[in-house]
């Protein structure tokens, strides 16, 4: 077996890792060692085997990458974090009062700043409804 066989099978391995794994981290290494065997099986020295094996993943990890991630891990219309508690119903579990800015709610489990999106003053056990979100503080309205 030669050292390119070698290469390549390291190259494969890195993409069934990339397989298990998210990010294109794997996958950027294993096109920097196919083209790393490439250059090998050219009958190329070392130091052209290594730049090749750096570019390809420079390259890869810094064009490619970022292309990937933004279209291949992100499902359509799949609101996260933040954007995921709009339009979500809570209930208040302290008043909600603009004249001494204070107010909670509570949305699956979680306590969050609340404020009235009115300035209206909503008691507590009312369900609201997530309009805005403005930092760390959810801006509510009665529903």
């Amino acid at each position: 077996m030669e050292a390119w066989h070698i290469i390549v099978t390291l190259g494969i391995i890195a993409f069934i890792i990339e397989i298990f794994t998210a990010g294109f981290v794997a996958g950027s290494v294993g096109i920097g060692l196919i083209l790393s065997a490439i250059a090998n099986y050219l009958g190329m020295d070392l130091k052209w085997q290594i730049l090749a094996f750096a570019m390809g993943v420079s390259l890869t990890y810094f064009l490619i990458r970022p292309v990937i991630l933004k279209y291949g891990y992100q499902k359509e219309g799949v609101k996260t974090n933040k954007d995921a508690l709009i339009d979500k119903k809570g209930i208040v579990s302290e008043e909600i009062n603009p004249e001494k800015n204070t107010g909670h709610v509570k949305i699956d489990g979680d306590e969050w700043q609340a404020r009235s999106t009115v300035n209206e003053i909503i008691r507590k056990g009312e369900e609201v409804k997530v309009v805005y979100i403005e930092s760390i503080v959810l801006f509510v309205k009665k529903s």
